[in-house]
């Protein structure tokens, strides 16, 4: 079961909050189990999310129902990637809805708009776009204000940690690069993102960042960014974009910029992009959360992907973002913690069971992926940092701890993706634009 929220009713319902800190009624033993998703209707990160969360809990109903029986119904509301609109849509949430539990695709700034809500509302919530440390740095420090958020993607610091590495191991000694100017887009997101890649792509990678251009989500003329980058003759651009990231990529085709472009590029996550860059994005690369398009995918992430395609067809996203896996995999986790716990609530036992997670993902019989979480007090090896309710990830090759953070991918002239980096999941080779000498 599914209901959404029409977006020009959002006033309406945000009129219907009657204050925060409210907790969820009492249900009768019968009654369905509520998920909300909070995300954008409109974007492919936020409609992967939304059908992952919506095969999972076809899943769990069509075995059985769970917590003895009961179904879930899956209720959703629209974010539209704005602040504001993504309160209004967690109030809505817990407020008329009176949710159990909620799947989130919003970007950062949405989550960070929300997430004071959160604690008031005492929601369990699971995050499968948003990776901003700052979050996970508030879990740690306040725990029992946060403890209820756990996300479900690798935050920044070990995003920006695999593409230190790529960059000493490819752009580097393999290209022969040193020198580097980062495009970031003006968010929360990207500026986390900047800050750790500035600070040690130097001293680990051997990589000088001559600048960092800031520009604005809605900017739509690129080449005077990509003129300033140019006039600065670095050996390669590193664009960190996970907003209207199609504008700076089909921009950069169209321009033919002269210069290679990798970095973080989410319109390049998806199976779309071939299609939105006019078959032109060959030469294009981007780090990519797990699973990835490109990326050979574990027995269970195989079967989810093959039931998307079967359910959507030719709907856009054609195949699900990474977050889509995270969704289907992260509500199918969380229902088993709930199991484990009798519940959502009482909060402590759920959030205890959840830190308790362990899902090894296989492939061909190979231990290929995880979900699991750091605990309060687990010490990340590779940063020094706690990682409270992150999910877990292994920063140290061959990997044998599940999986990498991320994994970089090469879009080529061929209009097929695949994994450059790191080595035990590359499937091609990394390369740079035809048109780039």
């Amino acid at each position: 079961m599914h209901h959404r929220i029409d977006r020009a009713l959002a006033p309406l319902f945000a009129a219907l909050v009657i204050g925060a800190g409210a907790l969820p009624a009492a249900h009768a033993a019968g009654d369905p189990v509520k998920v909300g998703f909070i995300g954008s209707f409109a974007s492919d990160t936020g409609r992967s999310t939304l059908r992952g969360a919506e095969i999972a809990i076809e899943e769990l109903n069509a075995g059985g129902g769970v917590l003895g029986g009961r179904m879930i119904e899956l209720v959703s509301a629209d974010t539209r990637e704005d602040v504001t609109e993504g309160i209004k849509a967690y109030e809505y949430l817990n407020e008329v809805e009176k949710v159990d539990f909620i799947v989130s695709g919003s970007i950062d700034d949405v989550s960070l708009g929300w997430f004071p809500r959160m604690a008031e509302y005492r929601t369990p919530t699971l995050d499968t776009w948003t990776s901003y440390i700052g979050l996970i740095d508030k879990v740690g420090e306040e725990y029992e204000t946060y403890k209820m958020y756990f996300m479900n993607i690798a935050c920044d610091y070990a995003l920006g940690t695999l593409y230190v590495d790529f960059g000493r191991d490819v752009l580097a000694q393999q290209m022969g690069w040193k020198s580097t100017v980062i495009l970031q887009e003006d968010t929360a997101f990207a500026g986390g993102v900047q800050e750790f890649i500035a600070e040690i792509m130097e001293a680990e990678a051997g990589i000088k960042v001559l600048d960092t251009i800031v520009y604005d989500t809605q900017t739509v003329d690129f080449a005077p960014i990509y003129n300033k980058a140019a006039a600065l003759q670095p050996d390669f651009m590193y664009l960190i974009s996970s907003v209207n990231s199609q504008v700076p990529s089909s921009q950069y085709v169209k321009l033919q910029v002269p210069l290679p472009m990798t970095g973080i590029n989410v319109a390049a996550l998806g199976l779309d992009f071939w299609n939105d860059t006019g078959g032109a994005g060959g030469g294009i690369s981007t780090l990519s959360p797990i699973p990835s398009v490109g990326m050979e995918l574990d027995d269970a992430s195989k079967v989810f992907a093959e039931k998307y395609r079967a359910k959507y067809g030719d709907e856009r996203p054609i195949f699900p973002h990474f977050n889509g896996f995270n969704a289907y995999h992260g509500v199918k986790n969380a229902f088993a913690a709930a199991e484990r716990a009798g519940g959502f609530a009482p909060l402590d036992d759920w959030v205890r069971e959840m830190e308790n997670t362990d899902v090894k993902l296989y492939k061909d019989g190979e231990f290929w992926h995880r979900y699991a979480y750091f605990k309060p007090g687990e010490i990340e090896p590779r940063t020094g940092r706690e990682f409270v309710h992150n999910i877990k990830f292994d920063l140290t090759a061959p990997y044998d701890d599940g999986a990498p953070s991320m994994v970089v991918i090469q879009w080529y002239t061929d209009g097929t993706a695949k994994v450059v980096y790191p080595p035990k999941y590359a499937s091609g080779e990394f390369s740079v634009p035809p048109w780039v000498q």
